[in-house]
């Protein structure tokens, strides 16, 4: 009764010379009834070179097919122009690709032979994988070398694809992660150096779209893509993509560029999130964020205890609560970027407070930004932008347009440079407390060159001690 498998597994063992191993020839039948794991795994051993073919159908998987590297490579798994669907019907990956690449890096001599020979670029292209468990997964990649995803929709399962142990030189391009409830692209306790996710689809995955914990990682582009709508409705606080290194590890050395991300407001969301670890911002950093477009979310990008980050010429709109949030965090430049208030996206009654907030943070530079009718803060306190706890930041040459109540305020800090700052009403609107506010102990603090409207308390309200306030120039 295994006569169907077995044949064309002993012709493709006996003439090795043969092209791709069609899983069909092996016994799968594709109608999406049929158990077709035994015959995929019997295409895998057999194929000694080229790919493993699902041509048009539905193949439904209950177990995990393994793809041995060290044995079974080179290959990899294609359908043809998309028209192939994988159904996993049980718990854990489709495909778990395992590789022998658990020591070393991507210089050429520290890969082995047989990584270099039979292990490099595992391919998966030009296929759906979908879940019919609760805990079923995409695609598991372990210890591997230049593994490449293109042309994939993965939807409906756990985790889309999912990266544990070592690899290196990784590469997601012109794909759709979609519809996952747990994380779309996971990188979980991993090691990974060299890894880029462009032009792709990561969406509509309740626990995130990208989502980096326990890791070390460098070398990390993710451009060009559109990231959305990655939350869980009364779920537990998510973010679009997010770098956890949850008390261990470092996330260092990456590009977000080109991307939309954006989501609907859940509670403590954000769109982009660095978790450093407390006392020591030195392990997440040294990213260049720039090119982006931010919106609806509680918090657009949220960093705390990181350093070495770049936020230049995005735009943002809608940060419910924020636009930005720098927490415990050194050496930030946030310069060029546009923190925009359209009302198109703002009909009667909807509510964004957005802003800048620095707090407990050292070495922030906030120069050249658009930044248009903030709504946080309160009687009370904070701004458009709101200093708090922090040593030398410098606010240089923003133009703040109609905030709800304070333009800046600045809150015992030291060394905090104000200078060259536009802060304007709009007719129309409720007109603001006080363009700048300065409060508390703020030794070494300068305020000069500023164009500052009046507000109601004045154009500078200044109960601070140790600051040095030069008298601005009064904005009609």
């Amino acid at each position: 009764m295994k006569l169907p498998c077995l044949l064309p597994a002993l012709l493709f063992a006996a003439i090795p010379w043969l092209p791709a191993a069609n899983v069909r020839d092996f016994g799968a039948r594709g109608d999406g009834i049929a158990d077709d794991t035994a015959a995929v795994a019997a295409a895998v051993r057999a194929a000694t070179d080229g790919p493993i073919e699902f041509p048009r159908g539905r193949y439904r998987l209950t177990r995990t097919v393994e793809v041995a590297l060290a044995t079974a490579g080179p290959l990899g798994i294609t359908g043809r122009a998309g028209a192939a669907s994988v159904v996993m019907a049980g718990p854990g990956p489709a495909f778990r690709f395992i590789g022998s690449h658990d020591r070393g890096t991507a210089d050429p001599r520290s890969v082995r032979p047989v990584t270099r020979d039979q292990e490099r670029l595992p391919v998966v292209a030009d296929l759906e994988i979908t879940g019919a468990h609760p805990e079923a997964d995409g695609i598991e990649f372990r210890h591997t070398l230049q593994p490449t995803i293109r042309g994939v929709l993965i939807r409906q399962v756990r985790h889309g694809l999912h990266f544990t142990g070592r690899n290196r030189n990784v590469l997601i391009h012109g794909s759709h992660i979609y519809d996952c409830h747990g994380i779309g692209v996971f990188l979980d306790a991993a090691n990974i150096h060299q890894i880029i996710i462009g032009d792709s689809h990561l969406s509509y995955c309740r626990q995130g779209g990208i989502k980096v914990v326990a890791s070390e990682i460098r070398n990390f582009q993710i451009t060009g893509n559109d990231i959305e709508y990655n939350f869980a409705a009364g779920g537990p606080p998510v973010a679009d993509i997010w770098f956890d290194l949850a008390g261990t590890g470092s996330v260092r050395e990456g590009t977000i560029s080109g991307n939309t991300i954006q989501a609907l407001q859940s509670p403590g969301g954000a769109n982009l999130r660095f978790t450093g670890i407390p006392g020591n911002p030195l392990k997440v950093g040294v990213w260049s964020i720039t090119g982006n477009h931010f919106a609806s979310q509680e918090t657009s990008i949220h960093l705390a205890d990181a350093a070495g980050v770049t936020i230049t010429g995005n735009t943002f709109l809608r940060g419910f609560t924020h636009h930005l949030l720098i927490e415990r965090s050194r050496n930030i430049l946030v310069s060029g970027n546009i923190l925009d208030r359209n009302a198109d996206y703002f009909p009667p009654g909807t509510a964004a407070r957005g802003g800048i907030v620095v707090d407990r943070s050292t070495a922030v530079l906030i120069s050249q930004n658009l930044i248009e009718g903030v709504e946080a803060g309160s009687a009370e306190a904070g701004g458009a932008v709101l200093v708090s706890g922090s040593r030398e930041v410098s606010v240089l040459g923003n133009q703040i347009r109609a905030p709800r109540f304070r333009g800046l305020h600045v809150r015992g800090s030291t060394n905090v440079q104000v200078a060259d700052n536009l802060v304007t009403e709009e007719p129309g609107r409720e007109r603001m407390l006080a363009a700048l506010e300065l409060e508390g102990e703020c030794p070494g603090t300068v305020v000069r060159g500023n164009l500052l409207a009046r507000g109601r308390n004045g154009s500078v309200v200044n109960r601070a001690t140790g600051a040095t306030v030069t008298p601005p120039d009064l904005a009609r």
